[in-house]
């Protein structure tokens, strides 16, 4: 017992002398820290923190085909707090002098703040600042050590809200883009990444490769020197397909129609690529830009993201009419010379089907230019609805066009063969209805260019594409992505469409689409005004040019919800495009003034005389 007592205190003697000497190294530690080397420690203190401030890689630019940037990127100054001064009345004071200047919330800011002194990581308080904007908060980072401005771009669309449904816009990285992203992409909380359209579609191409500046700051948050500037890589180029004054002049005609409500397709004729491809109404993707989602986070209600040109849906009305004359063509059963006549109004027997005017006797040409319904509703009870339908499938009505853009609309097809399909009858006024684009029959502005398109090639449908090429600004190499792809053939025989093309010609020359008649081109063309019986008609016009001797080279399918009349609310919009193409019109070369060839003259001389 007394061995094991004394076995006992040994052990407590040892263990209190162990405790005595680590008191002792901490004590002579605390006094190394705080009074031999207090300046040498603080010194290490005030360069042991370092912060990453990353600056993200300007946007690849977005292009026309005829090399006009419509998205593109410019200067910008993105605002950080960086720590340091974490006193509450500090931060109060701060976001009182800062949030006005930064147009932010005073509560907004200081919510910043605190979280940022909270985690002692830099944090961003403010971005997309114009140079001019920062001229003032240069001033007050004299006064407050933690508070760094650093250069960045922004983006930019420099033509406000041109092709804005095909460019989409940039939003900021949600929780759920977050979980979904690849971070391995750079991507951060705060990114700014595509929410639709080219944006969207391309972000993986568009995005560059981020840089950063690394700073070592001390306790303050003052900034002492910058140890790693990391530079960035922009993003690829994408070059659309896109004919800049075409689309434009689709644009401000649409805006300016009667109601600015509708869309504009133009395609090149030769490989179906989409040269103009307006919806109205459009909006400013520079409004994303220049507000964050937390500064207003209900902005995306106020743009109307719809695409009237793919997702919205109508009676093609009397455009319709060339598939009924196409169908009495190869069926034969059409004498173009033969005259029927129009006293204003078709009997069909159950009930009276009206024509628009009063024509006495016409024939084809004058049928089609003056777009006579009881000449079509004559036509179409003599060959029947399974011909008209079977036109409409080689022109791939009731299906996609194929272009690569979300919700487009497939349109209906209105036929016997599918009414048959849903167990219902199909009568005589379907038939007459039918002829002249009304009824059942759906289809998108784009159907209607491609359509267009498809007469024009002379059975070409082809698939519409609108992305040429992408060019990396990182490697210098080019992917091809635009390319010619025919659909489906519409084989007509040769002589139907030399048929269909002197109709289309005579009714521009001498008929209702007489307002696309344009000096130097062949232009084909046909008005249309679909019934609504929600509100006023809509306006159609839908045709096809090209320079004498020439073959077409471009459709244009025009539409303006609530225009009424196609002549007068859609042929003016066409015109116009077509203009744009050929450079005619107001759209002409303007001559150079006389004092523009004095640079060109050679400077004159005196000889003495000589």
């Amino acid at each position: 017992m007394a061995v094991t007592k004394i076995f006992f205190n040994a052990r407590l003697k040892v263990m209190m002398a162990l405790a005595a000497a680590a008191g002792a190294v901490i004590a002579l530690r605390l006094v190394d820290i705080q009074v031999l080397r207090h300046n040498a420690y603080l010194q290490m203190a005030e360069r042991n923190r370092t912060q990453v401030l990353y600056q993200t890689a300007p946007r690849g630019r977005v292009f026309t085909a005829d090399g006009v940037a419509v998205a593109s990127n410019e200067p910008a100054f993105s605002l950080y707090y960086l720590g340091g001064n974490k006193d509450p009345e500090y931060l109060e004071r701060l976001a009182h002098d800062f949030a006005p200047r930064l147009r932010l919330p005073a509560p907004l800011m200081l919510e910043k703040l605190q979280l940022g002194a909270k985690s002692g990581k830099a944090t961003l308080l403010a971005e997309n600042l114009s140079t001019k904007s920062t001229v003032a908060l240069q001033e007050l980072q004299l006064y407050y050590p933690g508070i760094y401005l650093i250069e960045e771009t922004k983006r930019s669309y420099p033509y406000g809200g041109f092709a804005s449904h095909l460019l989409g816009y940039l939003g900021s990285m949600d929780d759920r883009a977050w979980r979904t992203r690849d971070l391995k992409m750079g991507y951060r909380l705060n990114s700014k990444l595509g929410k639709n359209g080219i944006e969207k579609k391309f972000e993986k191409e568009l995005k560059g490769k981020d840089g950063g500046v690394y700073l070592e700051v001390d306790y303050r948050g003052r900034v002492k020197s910058i140890i790693e500037d990391k530079k960035w890589g922009a993003g690829s180029d994408v070059y659309l397909t896109l004919n800049f004054a075409v689309q434009k002049a689709a644009e401000e005609g649409l805006k300016n129609s009667k109601t600015g409500r509708g869309a504009a397709v133009a395609l090149d004729t030769r490989t179906g690529a989409v040269l103009a491809l307006a919806s109205a109404p459009a909006f400013d993707p520079n409004i994303f830009v220049q507000y964050s989602d937390e500064e207003n986070p209900n902005q995306s209600k106020k743009i109307n993201e719809y695409n009237l040109a793919v997702q919205g849906i109508y009676p093609p009305a009397s455009t319709f009419k060339i598939i009924t004359a196409a169908a009495a063509l190869e069926d034969g059963h059409l004498d173009v010379d033969h005259k029927i006549n129009c006293p204003g109004h078709y009997d069909s027997g159950p009930r009276v089907f009206k024509c628009w005017g009063t024509h006495g006797p016409v024939d084809f040409f004058s049928g089609m230019s003056n777009s006579c319904d009881v000449y079509f509703y004559t036509v179409a009870s003599q060959i029947g609805a399974a011909s008209i339908e079977r036109v409409q499938r080689m022109f791939m009505f009731g299906r996609q066009t194929g272009i690569d853009l979300p919700g487009e609309k497939a349109g209906n097809l209105y036929g016997p063969t599918r009414r048959a399909r849903n167990k219902t009858y199909w009568f005589i006024g379907d038939t007459l209805n039918l002829s002249i684009g009304q009824g059942e029959l759906l289809v998108t502005p784009l159907k209607m260019a491609q359509f267009g398109a498809a007469v024009a090639s002379r059975g070409n449908v082809y698939r519409p594409y609108y992305v040429d090429k992408i060019v990396s600004n990182q490697t210098g190499k080019t992917e091809q992505l635009g390319k010619t792809d025919i659909l489906q053939k519409a084989d007509l025989k040769p002589e139907t469409y030399d048929l269909l093309f002197k109709a289309l010609k005579y009714t521009v020359d001498n008929g209702t689409a007489r307002r696309v008649k344009i000096k130097g081109l062949d232009v084909y063309g046909k008005t249309g005004t679909a019934q609504n019986p929600h509100g006023p008609d809509h306006g159609w016009f839908m045709a096809f040019a090209g320079r004498p001797g020439e073959e077409p080279s471009i459709a244009v399918a025009v539409f303006v919800e609530f225009g009424e009349g196609g002549s007068s609310a859609a042929g003016p919009i066409a015109r116009s495009m077509l203009e744009a193409y050929f450079g005619l019109g107001a759209y002409a070369p303007k001559p150079r003034a006389a004092e523009d060839y004095k640079e060109l003259l050679p400077e004159e001389h005196s000889h003495g005389g000589v």
